[in-house]
Formats: C-alpha cells, structure tokens, sequence
C-alpha cells in the first residue's frame, strides 16, 4: 500500500516539475562526445587537446629549468661558504640537463664578488688595508703579547 502511495506521489510531483523528472531530461540532453559539448568537431577538439599537451610539457620544462637555476645558485653559494653539499640540488641539476647555468643578473654578482675577492687577496688590497690599520693599537697588543710571554717564560724557567 505504502508503494502505491509513493509511486503515485511522486508521479504527480514529476509532472509538477518541481521534481527529478527534470534531471532525468539534462543527462539525456547532454552529448556523451566531449568534442560536441565544447562546441568543436572531432579533429578540432583532438588538435587541441594536442596543444593542451604540448603547452603543459613546455610549462614544466621552463619550470624544471629554472628549478635547476637555483639550485645551480645553491651550490655555488655552498661552495663559496664552504657548506655541506645537497644531494636534492644535485639531482634537480641533473634532470634538467647540462646546459643549465646561472642566470645573467646572477652571474654578473658572482663576477663581481669575485673581483672583490680577488682585489682584497692582491698585494695592493693588502697594502690598502694597511693604511686602514691603526699602528697604535698594534704596537700596544704586540706589546701587551710579548709581555704575557715573558711572563709565561718566567715562571716556567728558573734560570730567568
């Protein structure tokens, strides 16, 4: 009794509309081909998902390219700063292939804190940084070293 009462209900709701009898007309009306619901012929729709594609691997190489750039960035600060070595680095670097190297900006930073670095090691960069040098402050710690051993030869020889 329960069923009739439910079937008759709810055929008399469906003629209403304010139902599920509407669904049942969208999934019928909707194309099974995604080409026809995007609007395209077939060979249309395959050449662009073929761009899709192509667009998505260009999109991860650029990405994977400039992963390496800064990891080719990490490495060298690592280098210069003397810190462990990262093994993630090394692996981004190779995946991305050889030809990957330091960005132009990066490069010409690099360039110029190596000139720097080599002004300062040179005689000239020594020699200017010791006009820098207070002499005063020098000859008292040299003084104030010579004197503690002095002191230090003191008292461990007797013969002094």
């Amino acid at each position: 009794m329960a069923f009739l009462m439910k079937s008759m209900l709810s055929n008399q709701v469906k003629n209403l509309g304010l139902g599920g009898g509407g669904e049942e007309n969208k999934e019928e009306s909707t194309p099974s081909d995604p080409a026809a619901a995007a609007g395209m012929t077939r060979e249309e729709y395959e050449e662009y998902q073929k761009q899709m594609v192509e667009e998505k691997m260009e999109r991860d190489a650029a990405f994977a390219q400039k992963k390496a750039e800064r990891a080719v960035l990490r490495v060298h600060l690592r280098e210069k700063y003397r810190l462990p070595k990262s093994e993630l680095d090394e692996n981004q670097i190779q995946m991305a292939g050889d030809d990957v190297g330091l960005p132009e900006d990066l490069q010409k930073m690099v360039a110029e804190d190596q000139e720097e670095e080599e002004d300062k090691d040179s005689i000239l960069g020594q020699l200017q940084n010791i006009q820098n040098m207070d002499m005063d402050a020098i000859k008292e710690k040299a003084q104030a070293t010579f004197t503690e051993m002095k002191q230090a030869a003191e008292q461990k020889c007797s013969m002094m």
